[in-house]
């Protein structure tokens, strides 16, 4: 059956996939679907050689000088909670900001019970961060600034250079959520001083759900949250202290790794400048004609090239849960309501008794599908006056 729906909940989970993701996993499960790393067999080392690919491609897409500084996880947030959890120590401060996810502050607030000193850095009301601010909260034992590439809930991109760089100044470790950028902004590890990059497998890389990675910058030192089986150093009870054996234990999501091989390459062989442009296209858009829309509140910056391809909005008189069944229900288009697993992002932007309702594009939507959007909006307000 056909999916008529407009999707504009890629924010959340992209789709649809390109066709060749699809069928990189079916093709991994019938022709090779064994245990990488763990058998000599045929198919155990194709299963290896598709995994090491992964790992190239991504590490060409984030310019990370060595793949096996690349460690396989289930999404953005195991990955996140690997590297905060790995790294920090009783006694250590973090810095992070008032946009955060949760799959950051949670992990955080977690580490306060142990000992951990956390401080949040409050953005602007449009999510928008200087980076100056930063300096400010520096302490002596200050060793991590945690923070998201770009919000969840408006979409705001905040300045990961230059925070990378006032953290590489003062020798403290740069960890970047880039559960919203990774595939549709240009993420260069290196030149943006990132220590650590978390990523999803299954948003902007358009690969399957129960994918993502960690990238793990050379010097960097983890503890592993787990041990077990790596197929390595099998003859020894302690847990191997190689990339990326040390936090890999256990049989990895093949399939799901073949599947964002396969999106990792459709992204390289488009652009990510090419996707990132269409996807503004698409804010820009909408922004323009909602502008003029009474009763409709746009939280987020007012210049499309501010943000990443998201818009979160209410509309006077309707709760953003019905808003947002009603789209679903009478105008068929996809979209999130409520507060979408970030409070901390809504308490600052004001919207943390009421919640908004998410747009999010990808590559795959249409100006059709904007135009759609927006005249589904204008006819729920015109009810509603």
């Amino acid at each position: 059956m056909v999916n008529t729906l407009i999707y504009l909940d890629n924010a959340a989970t992209s789709y649809p996939k390109p066709e060749y993701v699809y069928e990189a996993v079916l093709k991994c499960m019938k022709e090779y679907g064994a245990n990488p790393g763990r058998s000599g067999h045929r198919m155990a080392i194709e299963a290896g050689k598709k995994v090491y690919r992964c790992r190239e491609l991504l590490a060409e897409l984030f310019n990370i000088p060595d793949p096996m500084d690349i460690v396989f996880t289930y999404n953005a947030t195991d990955a996140i909670n690997l590297a905060v959890k790995g790294f920090i120590r009783s006694g250590d401060h973090i810095i992070t900001t008032s946009m955060e996810h949760n799959a950051v502050a949670r992990p955080l607030t977690t580490l306060k019970t142990q000992g951990v000193d956390v401080s949040f850095v409050p953005c602007g009301s449009d999510g928008t961060l200087n980076a100056e601010d930063i300096e400010g909260y520096i302490r002596p034992n200050t060793r991590l600034i945690a923070m998201t590439h770009a919000s969840n809930v408006t979409g705001t991109i905040l300045p990961i250079n230059e925070v990378g760089e006032v953290a590489h100044e003062h020798g403290i470790t740069f960890l970047v959520d880039a559960a919203q950028t990774a595939g549709t902004c240009d993420i260069d590890a290196a030149e943006m001083n990132i220590d650590m990059l978390a990523f999803p497998g299954h948003k902007g890389l358009l690969g399957p759900q129960g994918t993502g990675g960690l990238y793990i910058k050379k010097g960097v030192e983890l503890q592993p949250l787990k041990q077990g089986g790596t197929g390595s150093n099998s003859e020894s009870l302690i847990q191997p202290d190689l990339m990326p054996d040390k936090f890999e234990s256990g049989t990895l999501n093949t399939p799901g790794i073949a599947g964002l091989a396969a999106g990792v390459e459709y992204i390289l062989d488009k652009g990510v400048n090419a996707i990132h442009a269409h996807e503004i296209g698409l804010i820009k858009q909408m922004l323009e004609e909602l502008r003029s829309l009474n009763g409709v509140s746009i939280y987020g910056p007012s210049d499309a090239k501010g943000r990443v391809g998201i818009i979160s909005l209410n509309i006077d008189g309707i709760t953003d849960g019905e808003l947002s069944n009603v789209l679903d229900q009478s105008y068929d288009i996809a979209t999130r309501a409520g507060l979408h697993c970030a409070p901390l992002a809504h308490t600052t932007i004001g919207t943390i008794d009421k919640g908004a309702v998410r747009f999010s594009v990808s590559y795959f939507n249409t100006r059709d599908d904007i135009d759609a959007a927006v005249s589904a909006l204008k006819d729920i307000v015109h009810i509603k006056a």
